[in-house]
């Protein structure tokens, strides 16, 4: 037997064409949990209020539907923690197959629900139930995901590939506003009645297409080695709170941006420009589709922009002009323009979306190979839940509370300015050890964590 087999183990080889084949894998399975995951924040925004809690005002009711989307993102964190031990443990592709089966359980059910007038309490009872097994499916995918793109992309092109999964959510956002575009089409009675449905049950036949895709990938090399070198650790949680917790805490605060501002200016920023501002529901679900096909063309640049440069400038060129383009565009949606209010989403969308893409990639090389699915999957789930998961609610209190966009404009700027520290401070952590590693000879045998690092 062996007396050390991470010794003796083979480093990960890497293919070019299993790369891609895995960077495809993770977009489609991304696409189709995202869609989803967002086509109830779009429900929420149009219509569950209303069905689900009826007794309520409108704006109380739409206040209602946002809190049992922020659950979700409440029960993300779960997902994270459950998967990412399953996922260091016994490999990414499994991990994240069951995920994908969840999501389609959470999402169907929502469209076969009672409403509120049918089946009374139990109706949003049984919406937050299927909310919360959607927000720990989603908990669960986004790490495995990143990781099966990243993991088989060789060492210089991780940020790169890391964007294929990054990609999903763009893409299945903007199929998420479609479906509800479409339906703009019923009366607003057929609307109310069953066509809200459809989407959710439609996600049935895109799930199967994603199953069967995902069943073909073979497990991630970097996940192959840690197992030949008996890398892995036994309860990956606590080795990420008691080992990485500086990572931890800064790889949340990173994840701000990437993901809150997405729901300031998509699912807030519809539910006020049609219930205040007087907008067609169908002419600004249009003015949000044209900012996500915006989003899909231009977010891969910001992977290839830190890839080509360093990172950190590269960082500081995607957010800074955010802090200008967020404050613009509720000041042209306020005019009540229609093409005004395209121009202000599809400039604001630019920035962020840019970061999003190279996220994943700088945050997957964070943690060593042994808890990397538990460390970005709650690195990025605390993020979304305690930020992302609550922009809507936040935006919707200080707009009825102040009667006024310049709080909701603050808080999205807070989000901006958050991440920017955060990542700075994570890439400049990151170069240090990378610079103390360079300058130390290698020791003949080292730890089973060091290879891990260093994998």
């Amino acid at each position: 037997m062996n007396p050390n087999p991470g010794r003796d183990a083979a480093p990960p080889e890497y293919s070019t064409k299993q790369a891609r084949k895995a960077g495809v894998t993770a977009f489609v399975g991304t696409t189709i949990e995202w869609f989803d995951f967002y086509i109830y924040g779009t429900a929420s925004a149009l219509v569950l209020g209303r069905l689900f809690f009826p007794d309520a005002s409108p704006a109380v009711g739409t206040l209602a539907a946002f809190a049992t989307f922020a659950i979700g993102f409440v029960a993300r964190p779960l997902g994270g923690i459950v998967f990412g031990h399953f996922g260091d443990k016994f490999g990414r592709k499994n991990a994240v197959i069951i995920t994908l089966i969840l999501m389609g359980i959470g999402t169907v059910g929502v469209g076969c629900l009672p409403t509120y007038s049918q089946i009374g309490i139990w109706a949003p009872i049984l919406l937050v139930a299927l909310r919360v097994v959607q927000g720990i499916a989603m908990g669960g995918e986004w790490g495995g995901a990143v990781l099966i793109a990243t993991e088989f992309a060789p060492p210089n092109k991780k940020v790169l590939y890391g964007a294929f999964a990054q990609q999903g959510s763009p893409v299945g956002n903007l199929l998420a506003t479609l479906a509800f575009l479409a339906l703009t089409l019923l009366s607003d009675s057929v609307f109310e009645s069953w066509g809200w449905r459809l989407p959710f049950l439609a996600s049935a036949a895109l799930v199967v297409v994603a199953l069967y895709i995902r069943l073909r990938i073979s497990e991630t090399p970097e996940m192959k080695k840690a197992v030949v070198a008996q890398e892995r650790t036994r309860m990956p949680l606590v080795e990420v709170l008691r080992s990485h917790p500086v990572e931890l805490a800064l790889g949340v605060g990173a994840v701000v941006a990437g993901v809150a501002i997405t729901y300031v200016k998509t699912t807030f920023a519809l539910a006020w420009a049609t219930a205040d501002l007087g907008f067609d529901r169908g002419d600004f679900l249009l003015v949000i589709t044209i900012a996500l096909v915006a989003q899909v063309l231009v977010q891969p640049f910001g992977a290839v922009l830190a890839t080509k440069i360093d990172p950190s400038r590269a960082i500081r060129w995607m957010l800074l002009p955010e802090l200008v383009l967020l404050p613009l565009m509720f000041l042209l949606v306020q005019t009540g323009s229609v093409p005004l209010a395209m121009l202000g989403m599809v400039l604001a969308t630019a920035p962020h979306a840019m970061y999003y893409a190279a996220l994943a990639g700088i945050l997957a090389q964070v943690f060593p190979t042994n808890v990397r699915y538990t460390g970005i999957s709650l690195s990025y789930q605390l993020s979304t839940a305690i930020f992302a998961g609550t922009a809507p609610v936040l935006c919707q209190f200080l707009l009825t509370h102040t009667d006024s966009i310049w709080p909701v404009v603050a808080l999205g700027l807070g989000y901006v300015v958050l991440s920017l520290a955060c990542m700075t401070l994570l890439l400049r952590r990151g170069k240090a050890r990378s610079d103390r590693a360079d300058a130390e000879p290698r020791p003949e045998h080292t730890s089973t964590r060091k290879d891990a690092a260093h994998s």
